[in-house]
């Protein structure tokens, strides 16, 4: 095992020890209780399990009188305009079928909400996006409230879906949760075309429908977007975890492998209750052992910046403490291992191609880089996840043991011949404050740049000022600022890569540092996201003026801003978040009261303490 990886896991314990051991208590006290009770309906009232069952089909009915076979829910983020939860309009009868099949009966327990980055980037629904986790964890815990259900079935693909449904059903730890992907999309217009597309659109070289008809091209068919951005580093993290079935991530819709995984998802959300031999809480799934795999997972492929925030809400849901500082260390000893748009030119259907998630998997336990020692919904140890499904004509679906290497060492390497020698995530520190890089996507050359600061306060000011062609001719670092969670939600800039990434193939050094996102698909772009403290709560990013000199060395993983202490400390703050009466729109009043309490960002972002940790700094942050 490597020492690196050792020592993290260790803090981990010993930083959430009063916290872990908090969860743990609770979540045993509901164990101990369902194994003894049985099927936890048992617990209802005449009236209330009437209710449970009164529109149910006869033969349901009968099992959810009984108190013998285990109620399984589904909970579902089906709509039909997300092209990556679109698939999930079948799935309910599949995994019904399946689910008593394995002596069980399921329910659609709920459905929440699941808003679509791609659609929203620019626009004033972006700001609620962030949020939508929160929203997300509350329906989910909404929809496991009515004490009818021993486990659950999680449908949920995209950004803050699936982190929002773990964080919802880490509060019902004693529950088994079995996440259920729907895969991605086949191959459409090759990325680095779209990419070309998008830059030249940005210069006017293009117009609007030969745009449209790029992106049509890329994003054609049911099923997730196949470049490596948020959603698909949510589905690697989660295999890792072992939350899916071993191999069950980038199997694309529409095939008779998935509708078989799908199938095997609803069976083992039966098997692995607490009335069974294999019982799999979700909370004993999900512990400091996982979620070190996870962020190296996240590290190993250059996975979305965004985890550095949803990890860590994960994490504190299940009462574990994870810190900014766990992704820094490990960053220095995980080696990247893949090649995936925006970090290359392949998409997840290449990456699959060339061996996928099992030789991923199977390399970094050889390497000592992952706990091989962790409870998953397919059993006890990780070495589940080496083997790869197959559908054999007289067996039906099986699981057999991938062995050989990749196939494709341009977007799949082992860690003997890794593509650098570090993760692709940089944390920073300077007199700016902290904040994330990821820089498996920039080339070597764009790792350091020392050049004037250009301020601020709106994405659409820059992309303004891009137009009418005041950013031409010149080096420098793009700040903007009140974008933090307490501000306007956090919106991801993705918009403004584009632009800045025209700047930069002019041969312009550009860079940007905010204490927003840039998400998943950050791109070529220098930049330092995340920053925090925000501007909104004092932090040094708005004493930043036009022409400051900003150093960003992700190299080195420092971020300074090189103006003299004593001329910082007789600036004021310049620039304001929006007021709550400007900050309305597209349901954004609705959500005022998040922007109060939301948490720093690398405290998670969230909006409510989770399961004791970082109980002291989110109260902290309500009282502001």
């Amino acid at each position: 095992m490597n020492a690196v990886l050792e020592e993290v896991t260790e803090r981990l314990r010993e930083r959430s020890r009063a916290s872990r051991a908090a969860y743990l208590a609770r979540l045993d006290a509901a164990a101990e209780e369902a194994m003894e009770r049985g099927p936890a309906r048992g617990a209802l009232g005449c009236a209330n399990l009437a209710h449970g069952f009164a529109a149910s089909p006869e033969a349901d009915k009968r099992d959810l009188r009984g108190l013998s076979k285990p109620g399984v829910a589904i909970v579902t983020s089906y709509n039909d305009m997300l092209s990556a939860h679109q698939p999930y309009e079948t799935y309910p009868p599949v995994l019904k079928r399946a689910v008593r099949a394995a002596g069980g009966v399921a329910q659609v327990a709920g459905g929440v909400p699941a808003m679509c980055d791609g659609i929203t980037q620019g626009r004033a629904g972006m700001q609620l996006s962030l949020y939508s986790r929160e929203v997300i964890a509350m329906a989910t815990a909404i929809a496991l409230s009515h004490d009818m259900f021993d486990s659950a079935l999680m449908l949920g693909v995209c950004d803050k879906i699936v982190p929002g449904l773990l964080i919802g059903a880490l509060h019902f730890g004693h529950l088994p949760a079995v996440f259920v992907p729907a895969g991605p999309m086949t191959s459409g217009l090759p990325n680095k075309v779209k990419a070309r597309a998008r830059q030249a659109f940005a210069e006017g070289r293009i117009g609007r429908e030969e745009m449209l008809d790029a992106e049509a091209k890329s994003y054609h068919s049911p099923g997730t977007c196949t470049f490596y951005g948020t959603a698909n580093s949510n589905q690697v993290l989660v295999e890792v975890m072992g939350l899916h079935l071993p191999g069950a991530t980038f199997v694309n819709p529409r095939t008779e492998l998935r509708t078989a995984l799908t199938e095997a998802a609803g069976r083992r959300a039966v098997e692995i209750t607490a009335h069974g031999a294999e019982y799999t809480p979700v909370g004993r799934v999900v512990d400091e052992k996982a979620i070190a795999n996870a962020v190296v997972a996240l590290l190993a492929t250059g996975g979305s910046t965004n985890h550095t925030l949803h990890l860590v809400a994960i994490a504190a849901a299940a009462g574990i403490e994870l810190q900014w500082d766990d992704f820094a260390a490990l960053s220095k000893v995980v080696p990247l291992l893949t090649r995936m748009y925006p970090n290359g030119q392949a998409d997840v259907n290449h990456f699959q191609a060339a061996g996928g998630m099992q030789v991923l998997i199977g390399d970094l336990l050889d390497a000592g880089l992952l706990h091989r020692d962790v409870l998953t919904v397919a059993g006890r140890g990780l070495d589940h996840y080496r083997s790869a499904p197959v559908l054999k004509e007289d067996v039906g679906l099986v699981w057999e043991e991938r062995t050989e290497p990749s196939s494709d060492p341009d977007v799949l390497r082992p860690v003997s011949d890794p593509f650098s020698a570090d993760g692709g995530i940089h944390m920073l520190e300077g007199n700016l404050g902290r904040a994330v890089s990821k820089v498996s996507a920039v080339k070597p050359e764009h790792l350091v740049i020392e050049a004037p600061a250009k301020v601020f306060d709106d994405q659409a000011e820059l992309l303004r000022a891009f137009e009418a062609g005041e950013l031409d001719g010149q080096d420098f670092v793009a700040v903007i600022r009140y974008q933090g969670p307490s501000a306007n939600g956090m919106p991801e800039l993705h918009k403004l890569t584009p632009p800045l990434a025209v700047l930069l193939d002019r041969g312009q050094r550009v860079a940007i540092v905010t204490d927003g996102r840039m998400s998943g698909a950050s791109g070529k772009v220098p930049a330092a996201i995340h920053l925090s403290p925000e501007a909104a709560h004092g932090g040094p990013i708005a004493l930043v003026r036009d022409g400051d000199p900003i150093r960003l060395d992700s190299a080195a993983g420092t971020l300074s801003l090189l103006v003299p202490e004593e001329e910082l400390a007789r600036r004021t703050p310049e620039g304001a978040p929006p007021s709550d009466a400007e900050w309305i729109g597209t349901g954004r009043e609705l959500f005022a009261a998040f922007r109060r309490s939301a948490a720093p960002a690398e405290r998670g972002a969230g909006i409510f303490p989770l399961n004791g940790a970082f109980a002291t700094a989110t109260a902290a942050g309500a009282a502001r």
